[in-house]
């Protein structure tokens, strides 16, 4: 599964965008999660997204190095290598960037790609985030338009929001901003397309509700009708061929028949690292609590090494979040639909 050139990441979008379904868009950390991703999407013969958030550059760099564009670097070059091996397309993306990590982590990842596109290959990653979702709105397209002018140079697509997703990431904590905040209004919807359309193409993450972190079903409340009623806002104005890439962020907890809405209104994204995250876990503390007497050298003795050897809970991990990210692909209807080889 070779890693989308900027033109299959294109065709990728729009064949979303002409079929009604959404491609996950999972965070990863580790090689463990890049092969359990990876697995996933072959499987489910899927084309998908993989990404990685500040946070998870930081982990992936190690704690004594702790520099998240360098593990967002390192995550990203072993994915290539990777990748090669199956027979669906994926594309790399990085998530949230807030405006003070820009230059640390955002820009360092620009010059990444610069280097590789200059020696003749495609950029390091097919598309960034950039979440100015906490600046005026005006601020936010400034910014915005700065960097998509330097994406666009390189064949890579930027992400947006405009809105503020709720809850916790990544020690981000936006849980104490106004209600109204939580979703995007048709007014700015129509300012980011004509802001950003000119330059080139987007992805937008526009807020209806959305909150990041774990919830039991029914507890978030979406309304996607904010994107139906922002995309007609931009088409009634600019024609039906405006309407744009949307992404859905803080899914988790979400009912299955809002999922499924979004996608008639344009969603081609849906972020998913949550699920994902207790799917991986979940395995290792059973393993651990099967096997106690084995992972622990309790009352002295030595343990089984078998049973304490990294690679034998891993692997069970890697399988399970394999199997959940698979159920994403059916949740958004991407199984089976693979523009590998076609582009």
């Amino acid at each position: 599964m070779p890693v989308a050139t900027p033109a299959q990441y294109r065709a990728m979008l729009d064949a979303a965008q002409k079929g009604g379904y959404a491609y996950p868009a999972i965070n990863v950390t580790s090689i463990t999660t890049i092969n359990g991703a990876l697995r996933a999407f072959a499987e489910a013969k899927s084309d998908g997204i993989i990404q990685v958030s500040t946070g998870g550059g930081q982990f992936a760099s190690g704690t004594k190095v702790n520099d998240a564009a360098f593990g967002a670097i390192v995550l990203a070059e072993a994915a290539h290598r990777l990748a090669a091996k199956y027979d669906v397309l994926v594309a790399l993306h990085t998530d949230h960037c807030h405006p003070n990590k820009v230059d640390g982590f955002l820009r360092p990842l620009l010059d990444a790609s610069r280097e590789r596109v200059a020696a003749g290959q495609g950029p390091l990653f097919q598309s960034h985030m950039f979440d100015g979702s906490e600046l005026p709105l005006e601020e936010n397209m400034k910014i915005s338009k700065e960097l998509l002018k330097e994406c666009v140079d390189l064949g890579i697509i930027l992400e947006i929001e405009a809105g503020v997703v709720g809850g916790e990431e990544d020690g981000h904590d936006t849980s104490g901003h106004p209600a109204d905040k939580l979703y995007t209004t048709p007014e700015d919807m129509l300012t980011v397309y004509e802001d950003l359309q000119p330059i080139g193409r987007f992805l937008f993450a526009a807020t209806f509700g959305n909150v990041h972190g774990a919830y039991k079903p029914g507890a978030v409340q979406l309304k996607p009708t904010i994107l139906r009623d922002g995309q007609k806002a931009v088409t009634d104005k600019h024609g039906a061929a405006a309407e744009m890439d949307l992404v859905f962020h803080g899914g988790s907890g979400s009912e299955l028949s809002d999922i499924r809405e979004t996608l008639g209104y344009g969603v081609v994204k849906m972020n998913i690292d949550t699920d994902t995250q207790y799917a991986f876990t979940r395995p290792i503390v059973t393993h651990v609590c099967q096997n106690l007497e084995g992972v622990l050298k309790i009352d002295g003795e030595v343990g089984d090494k078998k049973q304490y050897d990294p690679r034998t809970y891993l692997k069970k991990a890697e399988v399970a979040l394999a199997d959940r990210l698979k159920q994403a692909c059916d949740d958004l209807l991407s199984t089976g639909k693979t523009v590998f080889g076609t582009v």
